[in-house]
């Protein structure tokens, strides 16, 4: 764990309020609001985001089992207490590869063992999730899963294929799951390139890129939209009332949907 450098899991946070981050961490999210002066509005729309599905898919698709794939930092309400909510039995498995999101999502879930797990895995590495305890917890009783991949996906690069990685993990699920997709994205592919220079740069190239609005698409290829014909800036996927929250500005946006595997 090298501190000198910024965390994405810790810039996030701090661009959500919270209080796990540090100094380096908040000089980047500086640079990045100078690029993009809409990013912590952003960051706060996808996090509602991830809210609104979680609770849809256990309110209305009747989903217990919950995959979160780079789940970051806990922030409240977490999906296991979205999902909870709903029914006190759900259960949730986390999967991170920082170091520091692995012991604050311990000690956070310490409250409830019999339902919640956080897995330390890369998880570009299907065959690990998959074949862990955890993760077969979740599949044993063939029960459809809402799969996390909320502001992920732009961690990975082109050359690692996260397409690929989507597709994966949905033939890996039961029949009738669910995968909820998110990802930075913009149509200005100046933007694109300095933001994910940027990244790239103070991360020691551990990031992705943002992706154009066609790109994202792509991870819906062979997946049913629950809403609409295309996904959208994820404020406006089944807001919660015509004055939710909304982006000032638009340099980037959270770009995704909800979508059920066949």
């Amino acid at each position: 764990m090298d501190l000198s450098r910024p965390s994405v899991a810790r810039m996030y946070d701090f661009l959500l309020g919270g209080t796990d981050n540090y100094k380096v961490d908040r000089d980047a999210c500086a640079e990045l609001l100078k690029m993009a002066p809409s990013t912590r509005e952003l960051a706060l729309v996808n996090r509602a985001f991830l809210v609104r599905a979680v609770r849809y898919l256990a309110a209305e698709c009747g989903v217990r089992r919950f995959l979160d794939h780079g789940s970051g930092l806990p922030t409240r309400p977490n999906v296991h207490q979205v999902a909870q909510e709903v029914d006190p039995s759900s259960a949730v498995v986390y999967v991170d590869n920082d170091p520091v999101v692995l012991a604050h999502g311990r000690m956070m879930l310490a409250e409830d063992p019999s339902t919640t797990a956080v897995l330390h895995a890369d998880m570009r590495n299907t065959d690990a999730i998959f074949g862990s305890t955890e993760v077969d917890g979740l599949l044993r009783d063939g029960l459809p899963v809402g799969a996390l991949f909320v502001s992920v996906l732009h961690c990975i690069p082109d050359t690692d294929d996260p397409w690929a990685l989507v597709r994966d993990v949905a033939r890996r699920l039961p029949k009738g799951s669910y995968m909820v997709i998110s990802q930075l994205a913009s149509d200005d592919a100046e933007l694109r390139a300095r933001i994910t220079d940027f990244m790239a740069e103070i991360t020691n190239n551990t990031w992705g890129q943002v992706r154009s609005v066609s790109e994202v698409n792509r991870f819906f290829d062979g997946l049913e939209l629950v809403e609409g014909i295309a996904p959208v800036e994820v404020s406006r996927w089944k807001p919660d009332s015509d004055l939710a929250p909304r982006q000032r500005t638009e340099e980037w946006i959270e770009y995704g949907s909800v979508a059920r595997i066949h």
